[in-house]
């Protein structure tokens, strides 16, 4: 069966009524295939949203839909009560099955949404106000799933933030130099040995265990076409128990510069004040009630942490010869790892600051 055959049959295995028309790919993201998918309903064309779960990076693709299943449920029935409140979650569209996924004949699994009408993500942040809006929206997220029952969500990828872990790696790729590049990035390998200590602190804080997204970037948030509110948090392949900074620190890595994470000029990489300061309100606006003393002190490090973690897997995985993360050109993985260094020292220069923004905000 050809590919546009398959993406038809698995549309066609969901509850959804009436002839199915076309499927077209949709979205930026890079790690499942998305499409909206258009059926004849009773003469109207509706749209839905259809993904084929990529199952090299998801190992355990029941256990995430498990988590999926658990969450946008719970969400629903918290925001019930509020106006429009089909727009405020993702909504999964069950197999005829009665499953919440379907299984093709290649093993395949594909879930299905309720397509949200009058909104839309945006791959770069264009305001302040849009940065404050997004981290209101993964703020309210935290805040909704903070009544979570048990039991306990699945890990969908174990040590996902894990930094001490990720360093280790780090080092042992410098030790193996297996593509023989060590010699040719001794600046980045020492801006990261020096930086070593900071790897253990969030895990040494003794944080309560939080539901977060774990990939927080801003394009995750669905912004209201009328009032630019972020309505919908979407993209929960990882969500999973975890620490509430490692959320607004990814917040602060891809959202505070204007630079792309594979910026080759950096000069144009800085963190924002303004656009931090954005980030710092939105997320206590609507997380603030819930979060301890403790994760609040970290807010403004926990961005120079998460930069640092990202960094040091961009360098590993230059000098184990580009084996995990998509290349397009040579030297990508260096580029994208002296971005997440250029934006470690921006926070660095900024950092008394930031804690005394986030200190005042707080209390």
């Amino acid at each position: 069966m050809s590919k546009e055959g398959n993406v038809a049959a698995a549309a066609r295995a969901f509850e959804i009524g009436g002839e199915f028309l076309e499927a077209r790919p949709y979205g930026s993201g890079h790690i499942n295939d998305t499409y909206k998918v258009f059926f004849n309903e009773g003469g109207v064309s509706q749209c839905h949203i259809l993904q084929r779960i990529n199952h090299n990076i998801f190992k355990k693709p029941v256990a995430l839909m498990e988590n999926i299943q658990r969450v946008t449920a719970h969400i629903a029935t918290r925001v019930a009560d509020e106006p429009d409140w089909q727009r405020r979650v993702l909504r999964l569209i069950p197999a005829r099955d009665g499953q919440a996924w379907h299984v093709d004949a290649e093993g395949n699994h594909w879930r299905a949404y309720y397509f949200i009408q009058k909104a839309r993500s945006f791959d770069a942040v264009e305001s302040t106000e849009q940065a404050f809006q997004a981290a209101r929206a993964f703020g309210r997220f935290q805040e909704l799933l903070a009544s979570l029952p048990a039991p306990r969500l699945h890990d969908t990828i174990p040590d996902f933030h894990h930094a001490p872990k990720r360093f280790k790696a780090f080092e042992d790729a410098v030790a193996a130099d297996v593509a023989g590049r060590a010699i040719l990035v001794k600046h980045e390998i020492d801006f990261a040995l020096a930086r070593k200590s900071i790897t253990g602190v969030l895990l040494d804080a003794n944080l309560p265990e939080r539901v977060t997204h774990n990939d927080t970037k801003f394009n995750n948030v669905m912004l209201d076409d009328t009032t630019g509110e972020g309505i919908c948090v979407i993209d929960l392949d990882t969500v999973m128990p975890g620490l509430a900074p490692y959320d607004f620190g990814d917040m602060v890595r891809t959202t505070t510069s204007p630079a792309m994470e594979d910026e080759q000029d950096l000069s144009k990489v800085t963190m924002q004040f303004p656009m931090f300061e954005a980030l710092v309100r939105g997320y206590l606006s609507s997380a603030g009630g819930f979060l301890t003393p403790a994760e609040k002190d970290l807010l403004a490090f926990s961005g120079k942490l998460i930069t640092f973690e990202l960094g040091i897997r961009f360098l590993t995985d230059y000098l184990a010869g580009d084996t995990y993360f998509k290349v397009h050109r040579d030297g990508h993985n260096l580029d994208r790892c002296r971005t997440q260094f250029k934006l470690i020292e921006s926070i660095e220069q900024q950092e008394e600051s930031m804690n005394r923004l986030v200190e005042s905000l707080a209390s």
